[in-house]
């Protein structure tokens, strides 16, 4: 490595937004610039926004600062997307995992694959199983898929875009998608009776420098020729890389979706009905996995008040005015996955929902909510080590002391730059170890902590009392 291309610079593709991070050889951000990421329309779906991503990196990269010392390039996206990639790119844009138009071929889908206990794999709602994308192109689009070349994950799609070297990983094959068995470490046993395993791309490891940028794609980003792109990873796996020698930790990422993954647990067993699976950590490892979609869901309960209301005074407010909320406030994936999100006080349902409750304490409801859930998956998970938060929430006064309270040990990182992007630098440049400092949370007060606890005993019965 050419010792004055000492800078990475990470592509970090969320849900909801994107950002590019310049990252020093000693781990210091030196520049990140962000923008909103929304879906488009398609042919006949909705699709990923790839077109309007492209433009921006064109558009942001030769501006940013210290882009001639650029000599690794680092991925992570968000999971349940795959690209099709034939003799001139792509030969269909990207699907996005929340269309839900797959009809009569989603029960025909199901019938076919494998079971839980080979895949890991939950029946899980809209386009969240990537393997139901991939076959649903297979019957419905065949002249599509007679010119597709390779599939590939996301990730792996602007590692193409950069390189032309196609490759497949296997944290975001393993991403609930009915395509790979983490057990045996391969393709399942349908994607390779259906010919579908035969399709995807080389398997390499995360951290595998694919190759130098191609000379186009240097030109036209404005980054040295000798600038080299490692094959990326499925984002909340990039975070949970720093973690997987901590002994008996639970790693909580929150963002879009807050996903708890216990890699030393010897979880009890999962129900794959409440979106418990098996993900697969980039060294391969099977991880118990409980999730939902805790950020669009801290979203509509704050319903525009903004986050920084939910303070500790904020939280107490809302335990004492006995708000609560039960779930749920999105319509994809987690453990109450069909329910209808309610808003109660004082054990009685309020008729106007979510605006009935005053903006000053919607937050901290909001946080409340996620916590509760949050020690759900974790409880489900039965790791008995430290709950680590990363991501947005952790540094939530509200989330992470009721957390502790519900939850037991919970602590959160130092560092100012979130996992998932501290972890995809930390991959692009192996070797290099970022040291992990956690700070404890401190427990509440003896009298909220009682409090919390009794709030969400009542919570739970709010629960079991909805149809």
């Amino acid at each position: 490595m050419n010792e004055a291309l000492d800078h990475t610079l990470v592509i970090d593709i969320g849900k909801s937004n994107a950002k590019l991070l310049v990252i020093s050889p000693e781990g210091d951000v030196m520049a990140q610039r962000g923008r909103a990421n929304a879906p488009v329309p398609g042919p006949g779906y909705t699709a990923l926004g790839v077109e309007a991503l492209q433009q921006w990196l064109c558009d942001e990269v030769p501006g940013l600062p210290h882009r001639e010392r650029i000599g690794r390039i680092g991925i992570g996206t968000h999971g349940a997307a795959f690209c099709a990639i034939g003799d001139h790119g792509l030969v269909l844009p990207p699907i996005d995992y929340e269309w839900d138009g797959y009809g009569d071929h989603r029960a025909a889908f199901e019938a076919a694959v494998d079971p839980f206990a080979h895949t890991g794999s939950p029946h899980l709602p809209k386009g969240l199983n990537a393997g139901l994308q991939v076959d649903w192109v297979r019957h419905t689009r065949p002249d599509a898929w007679a010119r597709i070349r390779h599939w590939v994950p996301y990730p792996q799609y602007w590692a193409w875009w950069l390189t032309g070297v196609a490759a497949s990983e296997v944290s975001s094959l393993g991403c609930h998608t009915h395509l790979w068995s983490p057990a045996d470490g391969t393709f399942s046993r349908w994607a390779q009776a259906a010919g579908i395993a035969e399709r995807f791309a080389p398997v390499r490891a995360a951290w595998d420098v694919l190759g130098p940028l191609t000379p186009a794609m240097a030109t036209r980003l404005g980054l040295p020729a000798a600038c080299e792109v490692v094959c990326g990873v499925h984002d909340s796996n990039a975070c949970l890389a720093r973690y997987l020698d901590t002994p008996r930790a639970t790693l909580l990422t929150t963002g879009t979706w807050t996903i708890a993954m216990a890699p030393g647990a010897q979880a009890p067993a999962l129900r794959p009905e409440r979106d418990e699976l098996v993900n697969v950590a980039v060294d391969g490892r099977p991880v118990p996995t409980a999730r939902f979609m805790g950020g669009r869901e801290f979203e509509a309960v704050c319903a525009g008040a903004p986050p920084s209301l939910a303070t500790h005074e904020a939280l107490a407010a809302v335990v004492a005015a006995g708000w609560s909320v039960t779930p749920s406030f999105a319509d994809a994936g987690g453990p109450f996955l069909g329910r209808a999100g309610a808003v109660w006080c004082l054990g009685q349902q309020v008729a106007g929902g979510v605006p009935a409750v005053p903006a000053a304490l919607r937050p901290a409801l909001a946080a409340l909510y996620c916590a509760q859930v949050s020690s759900v998956l974790v409880r489900a998970l039965g790791a008995d080590g430290p709950v680590i938060v990363e991501g947005p929430l952790a540094r939530n006064p509200a989330f992470v002391t009721a957390l502790a309270a519900l939850a037991g040990d919970v602590v959160r990182s130092d560092d100012p730059l979130e996992g998932t992007a501290r972890g995809t630098w930390q991959l692009a440049r192996r070797g290099v170890r970022s040291p992990v400092h956690l700070d404890r949370i401190d427990p509440p007060s003896p009298a909220l902590a009682a409090a919390l606890r009794r709030h969400h005993d009542t919570w739970h019965t709010l629960i079991a009392s909805q149809p």
